[in-house]
């Protein structure tokens, strides 16, 4: 088991390097090649499968920023509290840009296996994110 420390040091460079650095290939290093990502419908498996959730938000709100305010360690897991801000320049969940600035809470759990992330569940304000964008939940799902 690796320490708590390291863990928590490989999700903070995942965060800054890579989300918020735009270094997409520091995923081969810290994506485990199973990796599953719970927190995101229909998401492929592996450093392959988050790329392209990355590039999802990226395509929507290409200047986003993941800013951390809190990270937690236990065990194999680590946990994350904080918010995403992003101006919604392309489409994003089936919502045509809206040129919106947005601030969206996050909480997220990893959990580390070997120096890699194994699995990540995210739970995101969507409800506050389409309120911001002015539309409705309601129209994603014709």
């Amino acid at each position: 088991m690796e320490s708590k420390v390291q863990n928590k040091k490989l999700i903070e460079q995942l965060f800054n390097e890579a989300m918020n650095g735009n270094n997409l290939a520091l995923l081969d290093e810290v994506i485990a090649p199973g990796f599953i990502n719970k927190g995101i419908p229909d998401s492929k498996p592996g450093p392959d499968g988050f790329r392209e959730s990355i590039q999802q938000f990226k395509t929507g709100y290409p200047d986003m920023r993941v800013n951390v305010e809190q990270i937690i360690a236990e065990g194999d897991f680590v946990a994350t509290r904080g918010y995403w801000t992003g101006t919604n320049r392309g489409e994003f969940m089936g919502v045509p840009a809206t040129n919106k600035k947005v601030r969206v809470d996050y909480i997220d759990f990893w959990r580390v296996q070997n120096g890699k992330c194994v699995e990540g569940w995210v739970q995101m304000d969507n409800a506050g994110l389409f309120q911001q964008l002015g539309v409705t939940p309601e129209l994603q799902h014709n």
